[in-house]
Formats: structure tokens, sequence, C-alpha cells
């Protein structure tokens, strides 16, 4: 990639200027995350473009900010270049940079409407006093946006907010929302933002009670929606095998059928919560619980083949990580595109991490399971969780029924 025709060039790449000291570093770095030889060329090549248009401004590693990074990048595309002209080009370099201190960390766009200061305030709220993880925050902070915008007086003037609004804004959002899958976000969301609406001061009444209840949690209306034995076997078997990429999938659709896990779950493990000795394994899931559970041979093996011969080479400690460079760890999102993908291929209709727990916890019951064995098995932190799959079978509730009180006679 050259800076001056776009075209690539050969031979030994000379790195000029303040960066230079850091090349062979960021050689080792791509290449430890699995970059292709030519491609760890081009950003070296870009990293040289970078260090001479630093060089030229009289500035050294921390004076690439974030703003002058994105004035690098315009400079670029200006004089026709089109390639490493995009932030997610040099993304690569500023992260390693900034690893080692040598530039500055990403600074945020400041905040300056009344509503970035609002939800700036209510992201403190979040991550202080109500200790969400960052993907919970990510959502609600999305549903906050939403709301706020909707509203026809600007944030500045709160205090005039009512029930009737919230109501109406609930309403028109389950009109938007007809025939389209079950959102469980939104209407907790709207209830967390105005909790925080009231006790930060710009709401004198509490109105969280104002959001109605939610009417498609399918769990509240009728038994819980499993995915079929049969699909679940067909999309087992859709995985190659005999590939990287089908190791990885087998590995992940067998974790979640077998232990019940979570997309997140399973995005979390880390390698260290492998006991292959003690046969155990180490789950991370919601509210930062931790549990410890019997590691079943099929998946062992499972996640060994992968391991040995299909896990790329990288510095990530997850056990499961991206199949193209950078091999980073998964999120939650792709456990859910892998399933995705495989049920395209085995031809059934889609279905996510949960309906396959909502299997395992049917199975389960179908095997004679009690409720409290199965909220075990599925770490449901209240017996009322597990009582949706009581739901399954009618004589079952009776074990979650308490003995009725009896009243003094009249």
């Amino acid at each position: 990639m050259d800076s001056r025709s776009g075209a690539r060039r050969w031979g030994p790449i000379i790195v000029d200027g303040p960066l230079a000291p850091f090349v062979d570093g960021l050689r080792r770095e791509l290449a430890g995350q699995g970059y292709a030889l030519d491609t760890v060329g081009d950003h070296v090549h870009l990293l040289a473009d970078l260090s001479e248009w630093l060089s030229g401004r009289g500035l050294t590693g921390s004076g690439l900010t974030s703003e002058m990074a994105g004035e690098f990048l315009r400079e670029r595309r200006a004089r026709g270049l089109r390639i490493g002209v995009t932030v997610r080009a040099v993304a690569p370099i500023l992260g390693y940079l900034r690893r080692l201190g040598v530039a500055p960390p990403h600074s945020a766009v400041a905040a300056v409407t009344p509503q970035d200061v609002l939800l700036a305030e209510y992201r403190h709220y979040l991550v202080a006093e109500r200790g969400l993880s960052a993907g919970t925050i990510t959502h609600y902070l999305r549903c906050a946006r939403v709301f706020l915008t909707w509203l026809p007086e600007p944030c500045g003037s709160l205090s005039g907010l009512s029930s009737g609004q919230v109501t109406g804004y609930v309403m028109q959002w389950a009109r938007q929302r007809e025939g389209r899958p079950p959102d469980m976000v939104t209407l907790p969301a709207l209830r967390s933002l105005l909790r925080f609406l009231h006790v930060a001061g710009h709401v004198p009444w509490l109105l969280a009670d104002a959001v109605p209840a939610g009417r498609a949690h399918p769990g509240r209306l009728g038994v819980p929606r499993a995915a079929s034995a049969e699909g679940i076997g067909a999309v087992l078997a859709s995985c190659d095998r005999d590939s990287a990429v089908g190791r990885r999938d087998y590995a992940i659709v067998l974790s979640l059928t077998r232990l019940g896990l979570r997309g997140g779950e399973v995005a979390r493990l880390e390698l260290a919560d492998v006991g292959w000795r003690s046969g155990e394994v180490t789950i991370r899931g919601k509210g930062g619980r931790v549990d410890v559970l019997p590691l079943p041979g099929e998946v062992g093996e499972a996640w060994a083949q992968y391991l040995l011969h299909a896990r790329p080479k990288t510095t990530a400690t997850t056990v499961f990580v991206t199949m193209v460079a950078p091999f980073t760890a998964l999120a939650t999102s792709s456990v859910t595109q892998v399933l995705a993908r495989a049920c395209a291929r085995a031809g059934v209709a889609r279905f996510g991490p949960h309906r396959i727990r909502h299997a395992v916890a049917c199975g389960l019951l179908d095997a004679g399971a009690s409720m409290a064995e199965i909220g075990q098995l599925l770490r449901h932190a209240h017996e009322r969780t597990t009582a949706i799959y009581a739901k399954v079978d009618q004589a079952r509730l009776a074990e979650l029924a308490q003995p009725c009180p009896q009243g003094a006679a009249r």
C-alpha cells in the first residue's frame, strides 16, 4: 500500500519518524492475531505513512489523538487514496500504540446537547449505582435515547413529563412491533430510565409504574417455545466437523445443547474455566453469578477436537474465537449467528440459544427431573423462573405450589 500511488510496494519497508521504534512490535502483534503476511505488510506501510505525516507536523506518538488520526485519514482521502482511509483500517495501529501508552487513549465525543448530557449522567447511574453489565448498559442507553427523542419537549423540560405521555409512548411502540419477535428490553429499560429521572430530580414523580406490563413474553402466556429435538439434531449434523469452522460451530451448538448455556455464557467461557482433570467447567452467568458444572464427556471431546485441531493461534484467553483475523473472543451475537447459519444449512426454522435452553429443560422434565434439579442446571436465581416449565406438565405445578393458609371460620 503506497501512500503516493495506492499500489502495493515490494521490498523492505522503511519507516522513519517518531513511530519507527514500534515497527517490529506491530509486526509481532498482528502476526500473533493471525493476520496474513501480506496484510501485516499493508499495516506496516500505513504505519510508515502515519509516522511520516506526524513528523511533518512536528508531532510524536503522544500527539496522535483521535482528532489527529481523523485528520490524517481525511487528508489521505482528499489526495484520492482508496486504501488505508477509514477508521477501521487504522484501528489495529492505533490500538497497539494506545496499549503501549505511546498514543493517548481514544477520546469520546464530548456531550454537547442536553440529551447527550442527560444520557452521560444516566450512564454513570447505571454503572455506579446499578452495577449493570456493559451489554445491558448499551441496550438501556439505546432505548433511553429513542424515548427522549420521541418526547415533544427538549430534555431541559422534563419536569412536565406525565404518566399519559409514558403510556402513549408504550402504546405507539407496541403498535409498531405487531407481528415482530418479542422485545424483552424496551419496557424494563424505560422503567429504569424513569426511576433514574425521578431519583436524579429531573422528574418530580416516579413514573415507572406508568409503563404497562408487557404482553410479549412467551413464558408468561403459554408453554416455553423450545426447539425440537429433530431440529437440534439436524443443526448438529449440519456442522462439517472436517473443517475448522465446522468443528468450532459443532462444539458451540453441543455446549448449548448439553449444558443449557446462554449465548453469552458460551462467548465468555475462558480456557482457565475448563477443569480437564476434574471434569468440571466454571460458568460465568448473569449478574456476576459463577457456577461449577460437570463437564459431559461428549462436550469435552468436542472442545478438545476444536482446541487441538481448529482453534487459530491467538493470545485470546476465551475458548471460542473468531475464525477470521484478528482472532479475538466471540461476541454474544456471534454465538447467535453461528446457530442461525447452522439452521439455514440444516433447512430448519431458525431458533436461538434460548430456545435450545428451553429444550434442555423440557427434556429434563420428560426424563422425570424435579423443578429444583432443572433450576439448578439452568442456574435460575428464583423458583418462579423455573416455574414456567411446569406449564409443560400441569401435574408438576404441585411441586411449586405452597400450602394454602387456613383462614379463620366466619
